[in-house]
């Protein structure tokens, strides 16, 4: 517990309320996003996996960021053809999402399996799903390798959002989105979307 001193100085001590359990060095945080990652292979074979590690990481130029184990048949797809697509699933299609994390594109066609529609974006060579509320389409722009992993940068060029999602004020509402999110720890899915307070307004009351 850290204790705020007018003077500026902070203290640190240990109370009951301040009990907490090492984990080591582990690849966790919270929430983890669930996102469909779109590609073609070279024979213009659409295929789509699930990938937890990842967000948005830039905003000029807008950018999202998705770790991706170099073996996958995704990676191969987005270094040659240099474009993806992120899909949002909606809870409703939990099943469906998690098939995709669980086989490979090498073996099976994911989209002839759960029966989702590959749709071919309009500004990249990748496809994402139609079923799926939120899409966005991204064009290679950067990769880096950390370790095993390689981070795939992917430039934003266009985020298409289902109407039937939208809130009366027109901005995305998710709760109409469904989006879920990973739980590495307990490898569960569970479901966002309860508002509990306002960005930039929440935290007034410390400003006084």
């Amino acid at each position: 517990m850290v204790n705020h001193k007018p003077s500026g100085i902070y203290t640190i001590r240990k109370n009951s309320q301040d009990m907490k359990r090492s984990f080591g060095a582990r690849p966790i945080a919270y929430p983890l996003p669930v996102f469909v990652i779109g590609s073609y292979d070279a024979n213009g074979k659409p295929d789509a996996m699930v990938a937890a590690w990842g967000g948005i990481c830039a905003s000029e130029p807008p950018c999202i960021s998705v770790t991706i184990n170099p073996n996958h048949q995704t990676f191969k797809n987005i270094i040659e053809s240099k474009a993806f697509t992120v899909s949002i699933p909606d809870k409703k299609y939990l099943e469906e999402t998690d098939y995709c994390g669980m086989v490979s594109g090498k073996d099976r066609d994911k989209f002839l399996d759960t029966g989702l529609t590959p749709v071919k974006a309009e500004h990249v060579p990748a496809p994402y799903i139609g079923e799926f509320p939120v899409v966005l389409e991204c064009r290679l722009f950067a990769l880096h390798e950390i370790g095993t992993a390689r981070q795939i940068i992917g430039e934003i060029v266009d985020v298409k959002i289902d109407e039937m999602v939208l809130g009366t004020d027109g901005k995305p509402d998710l709760r109409k989105i469904g989006a879920f999110a990973f739980d590495v720890m307990k490898m569960e899915y569970y479901s966002l979307g309860t508002p509990i307070g306002r960005a930039w307004d929440a935290g007034k009351k410390f400003k006084q």
